[in-house]
């Protein structure tokens, strides 16, 4: 074959099917040096086995060239200066000389250039192969097989740290790493986080890429651990006060001539550039740092580094490495933040490890050493739990607190207060199960050394604040945990006097009560105010802690617990140990703890009530020490009644061995009052089930006595009031607080007769209840009452049942004008009801009893005022000319008319004129002049109707009549129901005959019309 056919095979050659024999029959039959050389530089492959064979081939093919040259332009005596890389101050040749010589001779400069190209690709292959396999022989000694089982890169059995494991491909492949910078590769390594190569890298390159270790170093993901490529990271020569260098392992330690300085320079000068002949790919320029950094400059750089971790990724712990690798290797200024990085990876890793929730921003080195110093305690034990609160405290807070007693001590302003402040701080904002645990560990009886709060005064003023400032009402074993650890002084306060301590209680009540300046005392405050306490006050205040947590737990035991500051606010308020009281006593939490269903619990709380209210042997009241027994066993009663347990107060109260021994009178009053709420608070008026019934039952519990009796009357009236369904409004009955709540009491009885069609035909039902409420023994509602009786049974045309009220109420108000007893404005008004009501049915035409209704006109003419005498005399008179006229009427016709009365004989019988003359009748000339008054009879029509109205508008004032019914009831024709009533028709009435009208007539005339008929009789 000829020259071209070889070349043209050699270029159709793929690279799978390069093998040692394959090289060397086609480049070893092509007799051009640089044509082999060219293309062994231009063929990259993957498989380092060929590789080396061409490389081989290729370098040998260039020896020759080479050696020539070298002979050519060196001198023995400057062999080693040139080899060595350095320049000869005086130089045997000129670069220009060999410059010129490569123009000249351009296939020796090209084969020289290649050559040196070839060089480096073998020591990178080399890299290569130490890098990630060493199955490969330095030599380009194949194996035989090229089956896949015999690759050396499945096998890293024996490959450095972080190697990628048997079966992983490397992270670059063998062409790229030839093909680009060192650099670049380098970074991809850090990247990959392939640190067993990179430190290779660093070994057999490191002239090429240390002065890129910084951007090396920062391709490092944030998240690995330093450890992973501590021997890569920069370090400080101690001696030298500078970065260190390590000694570089170069695969050749001396250069071919090729690629001596002179020579590649002068191959640059010529035209020939290195990185053009290479093919290496084309990168963006990278920062160097080709000196070593001072030691501030290596402790910026690891700052920086830390810094970036956090802020990148929020690993302390990575982090912390960083730092303490920084420190061993005595990079200086890093041991403060080594410190806080320390406590923060405590913070972190330990202290909150188990956090549920993960924060909605992670911490960060900034917000760690923006925290004050409680913050940090405090957050520190945010979830330690009782359990582990103390074992937490002592791993992570006194830690932290003896580096910040360091730190003070070397910024030269020492403070020993300092932990015992910051725990003291978090006692007195932690909650009581927390305190009571640390309390526990700080028992007197416990070495010094293992106490966390070692002072006993510190200790008490501690637990007094944290006690009286916390808001607690259902930790009282917890408090009482508390107080059981705290120290005792014998005989501490034995001489204060009663004087201070009530100053002591006074000053303690007034500081924790909360002002505009202070809306809530909170502990740190109080912990102010016992801080200058001396011992004796202390121990004092002890003893009052110990009276207030016995009182708190009574209270809490009966539903009625307080904040112990309630206790030092209460000292000097009567009211307020009134209102606790009255609420143990009722019950108003009842079900919270247990309920009192027996007697035995009714007197174990009195007998708690009674303990609060007594003084203990040290002279320190309890919690109701301002209320007298008295006063407690009436508070007691009346929670006992507002339960409705009225079995158990009657008990108790005649029991000669229980402690509730009660006056009588208070005993009423007590019982009257929770009878009112009963019936206050009553749905429904009805006195046989529900509140009322307890309103009811309740009067029965104290001696019979008027005011009860009143009581129990009105709650009957009350339960008669609502079987009669009256209504407040449409659809809604009449409750019984408004019963109770309404001023006039009569206009009940109205609103019962309006609303009830039949009502007023039970006279005597009507009566018992005016009398019920609140009314026996009064005239004048009785009165009033019938008068509305009457209006209700006329308006309905019941005129029986109207005649039968109206003549109950003359009798009344007869009885009442004979009592000496009455007033003279109860008489009057009395009076004015009456002969409204009378004249008001008497001038009814419907009525056709005439004889009844001229009875009526003469009681009206009895009673009523001067004033209105002619507008009832004008009605009488034409009642008495119809009769009349009836009368002649009925005898042209043969028949008598007669009414009904005792006599059985007519209004005008024969005897009339000789009745008229007898003793009791009208005198002679009185009843000529009675006879003789003229009234036109047209005007006292529109006078009387006037006069009606006039006076009905005054008397509607003070009684409430039913002006209208409805349309439906004056289509009724209700007949009376004589079974009810004491009086009615089939009583038998006197007959209205002119005597008796006469001395009706005669008793008005004398009160008041005497000047119409002359003042001589």
């Amino acid at each position: 074959m000829t020259s071209n056919d070889l070349c043209q095979k050699w270029l159709d050659l793929p690279n799978d099917e390069l093998d040692t024999s394959t090289i060397n029959d086609v480049l070893g039959a092509i007799t051009d040096d640089l044509w082999v050389v060219a293309a062994v530089a231009d063929r990259i492959i993957n498989n380092p086995r060929p590789l080396y064979d061409l490389l081989a081939v290729a370098l040998e093919r260039s020896e020759n060239t080479v050696e020539r040259l070298r002979n050519s332009f060196a001198s023995q005596d400057s062999e080693e200066i040139i080899a060595s890389g350095g320049h000869d101050p005086s130089p045997v040749y000129a670069d220009d000389d060999i410059a010129s010589y490569f123009r000249e001779n351009p296939s020796h400069a090209r084969i020289c250039l290649l050559r040196s190209v070839l060089l480096d690709r073998k020591d990178r292959v080399d890299t290569f192969v130490e890098m990630f396999g060493k199955n490969v022989a330095a030599h380009g000694e194949s194996e035989t097989s090229a089956d896949s089982d015999d690759d050396p890169w499945l096998d890293t059995e024996d490959a450095a740290i972080n190697q990628p494991s048997s079966g992983t491909a490397p992270p670059l492949s063998l062409s790229t790493f030839l093909s680009q910078r060192l650099v670049d590769s380098a970074c991809l390594l850090a990247a990959k986080e392939s640190f067993g190569p990179l430190q290779v890298l660093f070994k057999r390159h490191g002239p090429s890429i240390w002065p890129c270790r910084l951007t090396i170093l920062a391709c490092v993901p944030a998240h690995v651990s330093p450890s992973y490529y501590q021997e890569i990271l920069p370090k400080l020569a101690l001696s030298q006060d500078e970065e260190h260098q390590s000694p570089i392992e170069a695969w050749r330690p001396v250069l071919d001539w090729s690629e001596f300085p002179i020579v590649q320079a002068a191959l640059g000068t010529s035209g020939y550039h290195v990185t053009v002949s290479q093919g290496q790919l084309s990168t963006p320029s990278i920062d160097e740092t080709p000196l070593p950094m001072s030691s501030q400059e290596l402790a910026s750089w690891y700052r920086q580094r830390i810094q970036n971790i956090l802020d990148s990724t929020g690993m302390v712990d990575v982090a912390l490495s960083m730092s303490q690798h920084a420190t061993s290797q005595g990079i200086p200024g890093l041991d403060e933040l080594g410190e806080e990085l320390s406590l923060l990876s405590r913070l972190v890793y330990d202290a909150q490890a188990a956090a549920e929730d993960v924060p909605e921003e992670d911490w960060t080195l900034e917000q760690w050493k923006n925290m004050d110093s409680l913050a940090v305690v405090r957050a520190m034990l945010a979830l330690s739990t009782p359990e582990t609160l103390v074992a937490d405290i002592r791993k992570f807070v006194l830690p932290y607190l003896f580096v910040l007693e360091s730190r003070a001590e070397r910024a030269g302003a020492p403070n020993p207060n300092i932990s015992s402040q910051l725990l003291h701080d978090f006692v007195l904002g932690a909650p009581l199960e927390m305190v009571a645990r640390i309390f526990e560990e700080s028992k007197p009886t416990l070495p010094p050394g293992q106490r966390l709060i070692a002072d006993n005064e510190d200790m008490a003023r501690l637990a007094l604040a944290c006690l009286y400032g916390s808001d607690s009402i259902d930790e009282w074993h917890i408090m009482s945990q508390i107080f059981e650890c705290l120290p005792a002084w014998d005989g501490a306060s034995g001489n204060e006097d009663s004087d201070a301590v009530e100053m002591t209680l006074t000053s303690l009540g007034m500081y924790v009560t909360p002002t505009t300046a202070r809306p809530k005392c909170t502990p740190s405050d109080l912990f102010l105010f016992f801080r200058p306490l001396p011992l004796s006050s202390l121990s004092r205040a002890l003893d009052i802690l110990d009276t207030h947590l016995e009182s708190a737990e009574i209270l809490s035991r009966w539903d009625a617990p307080a904040p112990l500051r309630w206790l030092l606010q209460s000292g000097n308020d009567n009211s307020s140990q009134r209102a606790r009281a009255v609420r143990m006593a009722r019950r108003i939490g009842i079900g919270t703890n247990r309920a009192l269903h027996s007697q035995d619990d009714w007197e174990w709380l009195l007998e708690d009530m009674l303990r609060l209210c007594r003084t203990n042997d040290n002279g320190l009241r309890s919690a109701f020490g301002l209320l007298s027994r008295t006063e407690i066993l009436s508070i007691f009663l009346s929670g006992l009644l507002s339960t409705g347990q009225l079995n158990v107060a009657k008990s108790l109260l005649r029991s000669k061995k229980s402690a509730l021994s009660i006056d009588d009178q208070v005993v009423e009053e007590i019982c009257l009052i929770s009878s009112r709420e009963f019936y206050d608070n009553a749905s429904s008026g009805n006195y046989k089930f529900g509140d009322m019934k307890l309103a009811y039952d309740c009067l029965s519990i104290p001696s019979r006595s008027e005011t009860v009796i009143r009581e129990q009357e009105f709650i009957e009236a009350t339960s008669r009031i609502t079987s009669f369904n009256v209504e407040s409004r449409p659809g809604v009955p009449l409750s019984p607080i408004e019963i109770r709540l309404t001023k006039d009491r009569l206009s009940l009885v109205s609103r019962i007769l309006s609303s009830n069609s039949d009502a007023y035909k039970f006279q005597e039902v009507i009566l018992e209840l005016v009398d019920k409420l609140g009314f026996r023994g009064h005239a004048v509602p009785r009165v009033k009452t019938l008068a509305m009786m009457a209006d209700t049974a006329l308006q309905a045309e019941d005129f029986a049942q109207a005649f039968a009220a109206a003549n109950t109420m003359i009798d009344t108000v007869s009885q009442l004008c004979s009592s000496p007893d009455i007033s003279q404005e109860e008489s009057n008004d009395a009076k004015e009801v009456c002969w409204v009501s009378c004249f008001q049915l008497g001038r009814q035409t419907e009525f056709p009893d005439a004889p009844k209704r001229l009875r009526l006109l003469g009681h009206a003419l009895e009673f009523c005022p001067a004033d209105r005498l002619p507008e009832i005399l004008a009605a009488w008179r034409r009642l008495e000319k119809e009769e009349i006229t009836r009368y002649l009427e009925g005898k042209g016709k043969g028949k008598g008319v007669t009414l009904p009365g005792r006599s059985g004989q007519g209004l005008f019988s024969s005897t009339t004129a000789t009745r008229m003359r007898q003793p009791g009748a009208l005198a002679p000339s009185l009843a000529s002049r009675l006879q003789n008054i003229h009234l036109p009879t047209s005007p006292l029509v529109m006078a009387d109707s006037a006069a009606i109205a006039d006076t009905f508008s005054r008397v509607a004032s003070k009684f409430p009549f039913s002006k209208t019914r409805p349309q439906a009831n004056r289509a009724q024709s209700p007949q009376g129901d004589g079974q009810r009533h004491a009086r009615g028709e089939d009583a038998g009435w006197p007959s209205l005959d002119r005597e008796e009208v006469s001395a009706q007539a005669s008793r008005a005339l004398q009160r008041g019309i005497g000047w119409l008929i002359g003042a001589d009789e």
